[in-house]
């Protein structure tokens, strides 16, 4: 591939925009502990479309999500235990907007989607001449500044893009923090805020990825009766039948359903040494690609923990300490979704190939290695639609959601470049092809 006439990177602007961004705590309070006072999304989002709005990009909104959206049935049990009764939750989260180019059919338009809240844990951000250190740095801060010299560059190249083909990018919050995207993207979705061809901006080492997993968390809760140490039959062992059942879960439920992932995660009863612990709580991710493997997943969970229940009565029947958790086990165990129902995406299609691959010139992620979760599922049901996502860095190379994350500014300048790339492939396309993509 020759050398571009109008090279992507990163100028001296760009560069302080990031070490800005990345100076500024966007921890939303999901990752702060309902802390709100210290969240400065507000100020983030007004920095980004201040450097935006040279290259034309214009505001088409910058607010807080409605609290209407917490309503809807597959929003996380974590995010609306965190939102009751603290007016500010969503107040402090605004997701901004930008439009470059008129207002014109979704066929004629690009979307990029990237995310300027962070994981907790923030520290000074430093800048050596060729790496980034900061919170955000790889996720995701990094590749939105390094979105805007790319699309700098692409205007510089084709004419077209900002006129006859238009471009949004929607800056959001609410992706950390186990919120999925369901107050800060999925509210711009609905409202139409997309494109023929839309590009979520995450790690994946430059390649396209056209599949987005979701995520299912149960929890397996017993509710049982305490009892002093001295007398332990008296009450139920919630630690030995939960400690039970995740040993069941972990050794039986992977594999029974192909395409979803188990990761069997915290257990807790009770922290003293001299007490029995009657209630508890496991909880555990499932993970699919489909909406019908998270429905057999769902099913295979609740047969896996009844088969773990059978199992633990047998083989603690001869124990007198626990007879009475033997008998009642049935009964004291339950299981509460705290996360369910959500989309997962598939976007895998002839003409994206052809843009993203032939034409731009990347690399798809390979079909047999495992996809992972972010907002671009909320691209899942649209029409005449193709989502992917692409970004610089690897989420655990670069040290994403741990200290010390970083990013490359080689790594950024080469995904502005990707990025002004597809923007001239799809021009181009929709020159050459005036009815494509459908």
């Amino acid at each position: 591939m020759t050398a571009p006439r109008h090279p992507a990177r990163l100028g001296s602007a760009d560069r302080d925009l990031l070490l800005r961004l990345l100076d500024t705590p966007t921890a939303g309070p999901l990752e702060t502990g309902g802390d709100t006072t210290g969240v400065r999304l507000w100020d983030a989002g007004r920095a980004y479309a201040a450097a935006a709005a040279p290259l034309g990009l214009t505001t088409v909104r910058h607010a807080a999500p409605d609290p209407d959206e917490l309503d809807l049935d597959d929003v996380p049990l974590t995010v609306r235990e965190a939102a009751a009764g603290r007016s500010g939750f969503l107040a402090c989260q605004p997701s901004l907007v930008l439009r470059l180019g008129p207002l014109l059919p979704r066929a004629d338009t690009v979307m990029f989607n990237v995310h300027l809240d962070t994981v907790g844990g923030w520290w000074p951000a430093s800048f050596d001449g060729a790496r980034f250190h900061g919170r955000g740095a790889i996720d995701a801060k990094g590749p939105a500044v390094a979105l805007l010299a790319g699309i700098r560059a692409a205007m510089a190249r084709d004419p077209a893009i900002g006129t006859d083909i238009a471009v949004l990018v929607q800056a959001v919050a609410g992706e950390e923090g186990g919120a999925m995207g369901t107050y800060g993207t999925r509210p711009l979705v609905r409202e139409g805020l997309t494109g023929a061809l839309n590009l979520f901006c995450e790690p994946t080492r430059h390649r396209y990825l056209p599949r987005a997993t979701a995520a299912m968390t149960a929890c397996v809760e017993v509710a049982g009766v305490d009892a002093v140490d001295d007398c332990p039959a008296a009450g139920h062992n919630a630690t030995v039948l939960l400690g039970h059942l995740a040993h069941h879960l972990a050794t039986v439920l992977p594999g029974r359903v192909p395409g979803a992932g188990v990761c069997v995660a915290g257990l807790h009863t009770g922290d003293r040494h001299n007490k029995v612990y009657g209630t508890g709580r496991l909880l555990l991710n499932l993970s699919y690609g489909t909406r019908a493997t998270a429905r057999a997943a769902e099913a295979a969970l609740h047969a896996a923990v009844r088969e773990g229940i059978d199992a633990f009565r047998a083989s603690a029947a001869a124990e007198p300490t626990l007879a009475r958790t033997v008998e009642d086990a049935a009964a004291l165990t339950s299981v509460r979704w705290h996360k369910r129902g959500l989309p997962a995406l598939d976007s895998r299609a002839a003409w994206a190939d052809d843009l993203l691959g032939k034409d731009a010139g990347l690399v798809r992620w390979p079909d047999t290695e495992p996809a992972f979760t972010c907002d671009a599922i909320w691209m899942a049901d649209v029409p005449d639609t193709c989502t992917a996502v692409l970004g610089p860095g690897d989420l655990g190379a670069n040290r994403a959601h741990a200290d010390g994350e970083f990013a490359d500014l080689a790594d950024l300048d080469r995904y502005a470049e990707e990025i002004a790339r597809v923007l001239t492939a799809f021009a181009a396309r929709r020159r050459a092809h005036p009815s494509a993509p459908r």
